[in-house]
């Protein structure tokens, strides 16, 4: 089978004109600590009070404390699934 140069170039030249990628950005920090339906987490400098996050299970919270290393989050769902190390992210909600 052989291709010629030019069909290549034409259908790479096509996707490159129909390629509508969107870049998704978050920030991702971890749970330090868990109790009584409250995380601690570092990693999220960039987080606004008010603003909702995810965690690693799925389970969703929202930032309510802005320490200077730290930020305190609300867990809106079962909070006994989540464990220190678990991976959160920001959703910009």
């Amino acid at each position: 089978m052989r291709f010629k140069a030019d069909e290549i170039a034409s259908v790479i030249q096509k996707e490159i004109e129909d390629f509508r990628g969107q870049i998704e950005t978050s920030e991702v920090g971890h749970v330090l600590e868990v109790g009584d339906g409250i995380a601690r987490v570092y990693g999220l400098a960039g987080a606004m009070a008010g603003e909702m996050v995810e965690f690693s299970n799925g389970t969703r919270g929202q930032v309510f404390n802005l320490e200077e290393t730290s930020v305190g989050v609300i867990i809106l769902g079962d909070y006994l699934s989540i464990a220190e190390g678990d991976e959160v992210k920001t959703t910009g909600a």
